[in-house]
């Protein structure tokens, strides 16, 4: 009965599509929404009526887009992923057709897919207009686009975006189709390639100049004095910018040791901390968001915000994890805009990571005061009598209090029941724009002075930030699995013991475990596999065994361990060291 009904309806398709110039009626619309709904079209012999369904949708106009968009605003959540989920199986099955069905294949480079991926656009189109989504991000990327040759597609996509050519198509035109993970690699290919440009670059320039190259000169060699931490950290990096887009290579001075990657990752978690100190003023942490964010009265650090810039450019390009707690919003102005194509010498006029923040936003790095202007937005009384504000704010510069008019003459203007919503949105927009405007553009162009790269066009600001910071899901429970042993093996007691504790611990516990080892709570995009991980048996005859704690070398991912006798006295002594590491857990 269904295959009639999908064969009547067929020839209405073909009429509506070669009648385009008439403007598809409100009954229409719903129609064509409610038939990709339809569970019938789960059934892939039924794709090639999917698919003129799908190309009918992919060619209504602008305004008829919107008018769906709105429609699938209303779908239940279930409805809405299965929906979902059935495009993006049918993308799948017609990416990678079987051997015993090639119906299908000459449709693959044609039209089937592109229309499938447009009606998805709508989709996530609906998606990121409802405030906290309908479904989770990760959950509307093709999992399958994994195996095709992203680096490809991106690279057409950006060919066809630097010479403005019109019409089409490739994945990267819909980023959202893609997973972080296949988005990282497409990221590091890019990075690769512009690491192997700037090598040749080097190497052609050695030789014009009649000089013998070296492999120095293939890095972004960085000499480190550990006393002079941050002062050496901006001398070579100012002195050494045009070698920024070079592999990574990090020297503390008068320490011998080839950087193999631990060095690197020393040099980043070293300076970070003292960066971040509350001392140095740069940046300031809010105990009830548990964010740092930028200290608006620190006018004399512009170039160490450069710094972090670059820093936080260098960890990306390196695929390096950094523990850095900045909330989401300082993504979103980082991407804001993701890429500039002129020269960064030239943008000295350019206005960049400017948003109109939301309360939402606000409420990430200052909760109390967005709890407050919550209040304000929902009070019945009368505002200007029992708030007895003006437009103006009070910001405390060290030992004294700047006042700050929000707009011309705001001390003179009261805050009224008619005029409170401005008086929010100009005190937001204060704090995450106007009264960091020179310190965070330091940053912007810090980080994208080594980024700089039409890839970040495909990142969202949940995605920027896991590929700086890592994922937040923590589950050791296959860390054994990808683990090496130094001066013991996997089937003494003392390491069984301590995988057993490994498996029972909550998963604040197992985060608390991984920052002790690594430098940072958070797992590589990739997961576990991604990671290295050494256990390595330490014992002293000094003292006895049950007075050592476990200890760490977090540049390398390596735990110390003691033999202890029992498991009780292991689980104590674990316990006590990763509650109780301060900082990065450096050793």
């Amino acid at each position: 009965m269904a295959s009639c009904c999908i064969r009547e309806v067929r020839s209405s398709f073909y009429f509506s599509y070669h009648n385009q110039q008439v403007d598809s009626c409100e009954s229409t619309l719903k129609g064509y929404t409610i038939l990709i709904l339809a569970p019938v079209f789960d059934d892939s012999s039924n794709n090639h009526i999917f698919a003129h369904v799908l190309r009918r949708i992919a060619h209504f106009v602008d305004r008829e887009h919107q008018e769906i968009v709105s429609l699938l605003q209303t779908l239940p959540v279930d409805i809405f992923r299965s929906t979902v989920h059935r495009l993006q199986t049918f993308v799948a099955i017609n990416l990678f057709p079987s051997r015993s069905d090639n119906s299908t294949s000459a449709f693959v480079n044609g039209w089937w897919i592109p229309c499938a991926i447009r009606t998805l656009a709508l989709f996530n189109h609906a998606n990121e207009m409802i405030n906290g989504r309908i479904i989770p991000l990760a959950e509307m990327a093709i999992d399958s686009l994994n195996y095709i040759d992203g680096e490809r597609d991106y690279f057409e996509w950006k060919h066809r975006k630097s010479r403005g050519i019109i019409g089409g198509f490739t994945f990267c035109q819909y980023p959202f189709v893609f997973s972080i993970n296949a988005k990282r690699t497409i990221l590091k290919r890019d990075s690769e390639q512009q690491m192997i440009i700037n090598a040749r670059r080097s190497m052609i320039q050695k030789f014009q100049n009649k000089q013998t190259p070296n492999l120095n000169m293939l890095f972004l060699n960085l000499y480190i004095r550990r006393s002079h931490l941050v002062l050496d950290s901006l001398a070579e990096v100012t002195k050494k910018r045009d070698d920024l887009k070079k592999k990574l290579r990090v020297t503390f001075v008068g320490e011998h040791g080839l950087d193999m990657g631990g060095l690197t990752k020393e040099w980043f978690l070293l300076l970070l901390r003292q960066i971040f100190l509350p001392d140095y003023g740069m940046f300031v942490f809010y105990d009830l968001s548990g964010v740092y964010w930028f200290n608006g009265a620190s006018t004399d650090n512009i170039r160490e915000y450069n710094l972090v810039g670059i820093l936080m450019g260098l960890a990306v390009y390196n695929a390096i994890i950094l523990d850095i707690r900045f909330p989401l919003v300082c993504y979103k102005k980082l991407l804001t805009p993701a890429f500039i194509a002129e020269p960064m010498t030239h943008l000295s006029k350019t206005k960049v990571g400017i948003i109109k923040p939301t309360l939402a936003d606000f409420r990430t790095i200052r909760p109390d005061i967005a709890h407050s202007l919550q209040y304000l937005l929902d009070y019945d009384g009368n505002v200007e009598e029992d708030f007895g504000l003006t437009f103006e704010v009070s910001v405390a510069h060290y030992d004294t209090a700047m006042i700050y008019l929000l707009k011309e003459n705001g001390s003179k203007i009261d805050v009224t029941n008619e005029n409170r919503n401005e008086y929010v949105e100009l005190l937001i927009d204060f704090y995450i724009n106007k009264h960091i405007s020179k310190q965070f553009e330091a940053f912007y162009y810090g980080f994208h002075s080594v980024c700089s790269s039409n890839a970040l066009l495909l990142l969202v600001p949940e995605e920027l930030e896991m590929l700086i910071c890592g994922m937040e899901q923590c589950n050791l429970s296959s860390l054994a699995k990808i683990t090496k042993y130094e001066n013991c093996s996997p089937n003494e007691n003392f390491i069984k013991w301590f995988w057993q504790v490994v498996e029972e611990m909550p998963s604040d516990k197992q985060r608390r475990l991984l920052l002790f080892v690594t430098g940072s709570d958070r797992m590589p995009i990739g997961g576990l596999s991604e990671m290295t991980f050494k256990i390595a048996k330490i014992s002293s005859n000094k003292c006895n065994i049950n007075d050592l704690l476990p200890m760490s070398h977090t540049c390398f991912n390596q735990l110390l361990l003691p033999p202890y006798p029992t498991r009780e006295i292991l689980k104590e002594k674990l316990f006590l060291a990763i509650e109780n590491c301060e900082g990065f857990g450096i050793e």
